[in-house]
């Protein structure tokens, strides 16, 4: 197959590809310290990463991939036992760890081998094929332990060329980021996406505000991050005119891993200018939708703008068969806006299987090959794609009506004294399933009452879609990537 990474041999060998703070390695660099990692790890199996948000990180994960070797993203926070199980399932022969890391008992009896970025080596030639594998990822496991997707190398490449075409992603792009890179957005995305094009990475270690403006002002066009740093920047804006200056100055802002409320859209784009880009994706499947971009002039000097639709992931990218779904699994051919359907995709951008669970992947797949994702959206009249909810806890059934816990979020975030907002349904003797919002309130000492709620989304939405019942929280629980855990949720 071709190179996942062509700019590594013979590219802008002087140009910086990554850079971590003030450590930084440019084209050439990165390619000796990639090879001498690839030499390290020469006849090992698979290859686990110690994945913290460092230089190391990223340059370990080239070299077992130039290696062609498949590559176990390890999360520096997981707990002891979700650690034991994944490394037990995975079996690594080996974990990569920058100098001097302490890794926890779990991971211990591990051979161990320091990544050194300032390590001479030679770029070995590429020999794994297409549908060899790249990447074995751990999904969350909200309803058993985490199960490790098989992620092949025609997957990477397929999504991040699907993408440079969406978004006009070319060499000239310098991306900010501050994602962890122990999951597909962050090391995919944010690590591998930039090095396929020959662009520059500027990963924050941590993400701030303050970050974001600097790295923006100083030349980086590109900004992804996830709902709850989008949500900071919605906060800060207001008294942050630098901030403001910076983003209204960038080509690309992308959301993703959850989705971004209509009203930090709204808040951004009045304060900017700009509307950031929401894509949508999964860890067994990448990329699977993104509004495109079309420059309004062909000059490169000149920033592409697009429409970015607030509550929507727009269209398929190329290559990606999307459909939607009854319960009885019949086609939905209304692209009305309204009719709710399960999210279903084939195409080359797939995982091949859950690692040790035959019985997992192939519950997983229909039997014309579609991957079955639980994720329930309509589609508007001209394609576009909006997601409602995950069918497992965000279709709720009331009164005769599917209804997605989504829209009725983004209606309870309009309202002035709603700072964060998750919607669940629970069993109802009359209505079958009843709406219950779960409120972080704007003024902890005056909350918004249910009755005020319940007629601000029945006014905005339909009066079938109002909350029935509402709980007041200090804090929504979230995991790592910002997504609300609903499944703790319970009343």
């Amino acid at each position: 197959m071709s190179s996942l990474f062509p700019a590594l041999a013979g590219g802008p060998g002087e140009r910086v590809a990554l850079r971590f703070g003030a450590r930084s390695l440019t084209y050439a660099r990165l390619a000796a310290a990639a090879g001498a990692v690839a030499e390290g790890v020469r006849g090992a199996g698979r290859v686990a990463v110690w994945a913290t948000p460092e230089l190391e990180t990223a340059v370990g994960a080239v070299g077992v991939l130039v290696a062609g070797l498949p590559l176990v993203p390890l999360n520096p926070k997981s707990g002891e036992k979700e650690l034991a199980h994944i490394l037990s399932d995975s079996a690594p022969d080996v974990v990569l760890v920058g100098p001097g890391a302490e890794l926890p008992e779990a991971a211990q009896g591990l051979a161990r081998v320091e990544v050194d970025v300032h390590a001479e080596g030679a770029l070995p030639a590429e020999s794994a094929g297409d549908a060899d594998p790249a990447l074995v990822v751990y999904t969350s496991g909200t309803t058993g332990p985490p199960k490790g997707a098989v992620i092949p190398r025609r997957a990477i490449a397929s999504t991040l060329d699907a993408l440079a075409d969406a978004w006009q992603w070319t060499d000239a792009d310098e991306l900010v980021h501050g994602l962890p890179l122990f999951h597909v957005h962050g090391l995919v995305l944010g690590i591998l996406g930039p090095l396929r094009r020959g662009g520059g990475v500027r990963h924050l270690g941590r993400f701030t505000t303050e970050g974001v403006t600097r790295e923006l002002a100083s030349g980086a066009t590109m900004l992804f991050g996830v709902p709850t740093m989008y949500h900071r920047i919605a906060e800060t804006l207001p008294g942050d005119p630098e901030l403001a200056k910076a983003l209204a100055g960038a080509r690309l802002l992308v959301s993703g891993s959850a989705a971004l409320p209509v009203h930090d859209h709204e808040r951004i784009a009045a304060a900017t200018g700009r509307r950031v880009i929401e894509r949508y994706g999964m860890t067994e499947t990448l990329m699977l939708c993104s509004s495109r971009w079309t420059p309004p002039d062909p000059r490169p000097s000149v920033r592409a703008d697009g429409e970015a639709r607030a509550g929507t992931v727009g269209v398929p990218l190329p290559g990606v068969e999307l459909r939607l779904v009854e319960e009885d699994g019949s086609g939905i051919t209304a692209y009305d806006g309204e009719t709710v359907g399960e999210i279903q995709v084939r195409g080359p951008n797939l995982f091949t299987e859950y690692l040790n669970r035959p019985d997992a992947t192939a519950a997983a797949f229909t039997q014309d090959g579609f991957f079955r994702t639980g994720d329930m959206a309509v589609r508007e009249p001209d394609g576009y794609v909006r997601i409602v909810g995950r069918k497992a806890t965000d279709l709720i059934k009331s009164g005769g009506y599917k209804i997605g816990a989504g829209e009725i979020e983004n209606a309870l975030l309009e309202h002035p004294g709603v700072r964060e907002a998750a919607v669940t349904g629970e069993p109802d003797p009359d209505l079958g399933e009843r709406i219950v919002a779960w409120i972080v309130s704007a003024d902890p000492e005056a909350p918004p009452t249910l009755a005020e709620l319940a007629d601000h989304v029945a006014r905005r939405l339909a009066p079938h879609k109002r909350p029935r019942v509402v709980h007041h929280l200090d804090a929504l629980p979230r995991n790592d990537m910002g997504k609300i855990m609903k499944r703790a949720l319970t009343s």
